[in-house]
């Protein structure tokens, strides 16, 4: 595999029970990347990381991680890696400081290193005034900071994320974003998995899965523009009478709910004036509208609607 890759598949394929949680999956990861894989629940984003951590085989195909099969030298790359699942395994009745030593003995980093690694992880993560805490006394975004210290005490290659931020507040999420990045200086390759839209934006790469396909992967950007043709977003009071009324005019190619606005995918710029027009004839009051980039969750909704 080239040097340059740290995580490779092909045709990596997982069935239980007759059901595909992931098809055919062909992906390639650079190093010192960090790839987001976003996708709803039960799109195949967990049995995805369990295949390339090695914790589960595939029903066919194959995946090399950090350079290593993940069929033929899973061991190895447990050695490799870090993995964070969404349930990672904190001992609530440990304190911050026996966590990180009880993952330093899992990993079975030399005790000469463990004092320099263990301040630098704690300063990292600002948990070292709590570091004599139980991790049960911890609030959610303190506990996901502590998982990410334990899950990388052993300096991994390649570090796997499962929507580590699920149900953190947005405070919290901004500073594990910010190690994120730290991390990706030290060119550390992070592999992440979410259902928020909004941090696929700061990911270098991000691939949309949806019941088990890959449907699209590129930047985030390259995503936003994929779609082809113009997005408006128009403000209402009246949304869901709105949309009714906008679905139905031709040239719409689709039309989302957010909030108090609506996002109208258009054939051409020329229709604007004649939606506006019919809004207000049905009694739909537009406060104001204007041409938008469409959101990833934009070109998410229109390709799953396109299945």
């Amino acid at each position: 595999m080239n040097d340059t890759i740290a995580i490779k598949t092909s045709n990596l394929t997982k069935v239980f029970n007759g059901n595909i949680a992931v098809d055919n999956l062909n992906l390639e990861v650079e190093r010192g990347e960090l790839f987001g894989l976003v996708g709803p629940d039960g799109a195949g984003k967990t049995t995805t990381m369990r295949l390339l951590t090695a914790i589960m085989e595939p029903t066919s195909g194959e995946a090399w991680v950090a350079g290593h099969s993940i069929i033929k030298e899973s061991e190895m790359i447990k050695e490799k890696i870090g993995y964070m699942s969404q349930r990672f395994g904190l001992y609530e009745d440990l304190t911050v400081m026996e966590n990180i030593l009880f993952y330093a003995d899992l990993y079975e980093v030399p005790k000469s290193e463990r004092p320099a690694r263990i301040d630098r992880l704690l300063g990292f993560s600002n948990l070292t005034p709590f570091k004599g805490r139980l991790a049960g006394k911890l609030s959610g975004g303190m506990k996901q900071k502590l998982g990410l210290a334990c899950a990388l005490i052993h300096t991994p290659e390649v570090l796997f994320l499962d929507e580590p931020t699920n149900g953190v507040d947005p405070v919290s999420r901004r500073d594990f974003w910010r190690i994120l990045y730290d991390l990706l200086k030290e060119k550390v390759t992070i592999f992440i998995s979410t259902a928020y839209l909004d941090e696929a934006e700061r990911c270098t790469r991000i691939g949309l899965m949806y019941r088990g396909r890959l449907l699209m992967k590129d930047e985030p950007m390259a995503v936003k523009k994929s779609l082809g043709m113009p997005m408006i977003e128009l403000w209402s009071d009246d949304t869901r009478t709105a949309k009714g009324i906008v679905k139905e005019i031709e040239g719409v190619k689709g039309v989302n709910i957010y909030g108090d606005r609506l996002h109208v995918t258009i054939e051409e710029r020329e229709k604007v004036e004649s939606i506006i027009a019919q809004l207000r004839h049905g009694g739909i009051e537009i406060k104001d509208y204007r041409e938008i980039l469409p959101s990833i969750e934009d070109v998410f909704i229109s390709m799953v609607e396109g299945k």
